[in-house]
C-alpha cells in the first residue's frame, strides 16, 4: 500500500494517493507521512508542515522522524524559493530600490501572542524576538532597504493582521518644512513669520486654523559631554542630556507644509502676547503658546509618542543616508535626534496622505 501511495504522488495522481491514504489506518505513521506529502504537493503548505511537526512530537521511531524533517526542508526550501521570487520581482522596476522605511503600528497586548507566529513567519525570525518587535505602544522603524522590498513584506504582515506602513526617502525630502518665528496675529486668520531654512529670510503665512489636520509633539534631548567619576573615582568623560528642546509640528495638507514651532527658535518677545507677565520664563511662554494651539485645534489629532519611536529609530537613521532635519539647535555637534523628530513628523504627515 506504501509504495502504490508513493507511485501515484511520484504520477501527480493526486486523487488515487488521496483514496490509498483514506484507506490506510489513522494509527500508521506512514499514512500520516503520505499526508503530508500529499499536502505539499497541492501546495498547502501550512497543513503539510503541521503535519510534519506532529509526526516529530511523537516516537515513530527514526526513520519516520527523517523523512518528516526532510519534509520540513523541502517546504523551506520552498518558501525560501518563492520569497527570493518575489522579491526580485518587488525590485525590478528602478523606482521600487529607492531607500524607505518600514513602520510597524501598534497592536494591543492580548493579540500580539498569535500575531508573532505570524510575523515570525513572515520575517523569519524567532516567536520570542517577533513579540518583542511588535510594538504595544507608539511606532518601530523596523527596516530600512529598498521600497520595493518594504512594500512586500508590509502587504503580507497587513494580510496576516500586523498594522504597517511604508514610506520613502524621497517622499519625505519633498515635505516643505516652514521654522515659525513668532505669531503676529492669531485671529480671525492667523498669520505667522516664518524663516527659510537655509537662507533665513523670513515672511509672512497666513493660513486658516481649519487647514490644521495634525499635531505633532516631541521632546528633542540635548546632548553635552561631561566629566564625571565612575564607581572607583576616576575621571571619566561621557554624555550626558542637559536638557530638552519643545516641538510642536501643524500640518496643513492642503497647504503642502509643515509649520515648525521649537522654543529654541521662537521669539517670543515679538508677535502676539502669549503669557499675562512680561519676562516670563522660557518654560511658562511655551505653555502660553501650546494653550493658544490647543484652544484653536481641536480637530486636530495629536501625535505624541516620538519617544518611543526615537529609540526605535535613532541607530538606524544612518542607513536611511543624509537627509535635512530643518532644525537649528545649538550644539557642540549634530544629533540624530533632530532628525529622528523630523522623520517622525514626516511619517505622520505622509502616513494621513495615503
Amino acid at each position: 500500500m506504501h509504495q502504490e501511495i508513493a507511485i501515484a504522488l511520484d504520477r501527480q495522481d493526486y486523487q488515487m494517493a488521496s483514496q490509498l491514504i483514506q484507506a490506510i489506518p489513522m494509527s500508521d505513521p506512514w499514512g500520516k507521512l503520505y499526508l503530508g506529502k500529499l499536502q505539499a504537493a497541492q501546495s498547502d503548505h501550512e497543513q503539510a508542515e503541521q503535519t510534519f511537526r506532529a509526526l516529530l512530537q511523537e516516537d515513530y521511531g527514526p526513520k519516520i522522524a527523517q523523512a518528516a524533517r526532510e519534509g520540513l526542508k523541502q517546504l523551506q526550501d520552498h518558501a525560501q524559493a518563492v520569497r527570493q521570487a518575489k522579491l526580485s520581482q518587488a525590485t525590478a522596476n528602478p523606482e521600487q530600490t529607492q531607500i524607505g522605511a518600514l513602520i510597524l503600528e501598534p497592536l494591543p497586548t492580548d493579540a500580539k501572542t498569535e500575531a508573532a507566529l505570524k510575523f515570525a513567519k513572515i520575517m523569519q525570525v524567532e516567536p520570542y524576538t517577533a513579540r518583542m518587535l511588535i510594538p504595544s505602544r507608539g511606532w518601530r522603524l523596523y527596516r530600512i532597504g529598498p521600497i520595493g522590498e518594504l512594500e512586500m513584506y508590509g502587504q503580507d504582515l497587513q494580510a496576516a493582521g500586523i498594522p504597517n506602513f511604508a514610506v520613502t526617502m524621497t517622499q519625505v525630502q519633498t515635505l516643505k518644512v516652514h521654522q515659525v518665528c513668532y505669531i503676529q496675529s492669531s485671529q480671525p486668520s492667523p498669520e505667522v513669520l516664518v524663516s527659510d531654512h537655509h537662507s533665513q529670510q523670513t515672511n509672512s503665512f497666513r493660513f486658516q486654523w481649519s487647514d490644521v489636520t495634525q499635531r505633532v509633539e516631541g521632546l528633542v534631548p540635548i546632548f553635552e559631554k561631561v566629566v564625571d567619576r565612575d564607581p572607583r573615582g576616576k575621571l571619566q568623560r561621557k554624555e550626558k542630556t542637559q536638557d530638552h528642546a519643545q516641538f510642536c509640528d501643524l500640518h496643513l495638507p492642503q497647504k503642502g507644509c509643515i509649520l515648525r514651532f521649537y522654543d529654541a527658535a521662537y521669539q517670543f518677545n515679538q508677535g502676539i502676547k502669549l503669557t499675562e507677565v512680561d519676562q516670563e520664563t522660557s518654560w511658562a511662554n511655551w505653555r502660553g503658546l501650546t494653550t493658544l494651539l490647543t484652544q484653536n485645534l481641536p480637530h486636530a489629532t495629536t501625535w505624541a509618542d516620538f519617544t518611543s519611536f526615537a529609540d526605535t529609530a535613532v541607530e538606524q537613521l544612518e542607513l536611511l543616508g543624509a537627509f535635512e532635519s530643518y532644525i537649528n539647535l545649538l550644539r557642540r555637534e549634530d544629533s540624530q535626534w533632530d532628525q529622528a523628530f523630523h522623520l517622525y513628523s514626516s511619517l505622520a504627515m505622509l502616513k494621513q496622505q495615503v
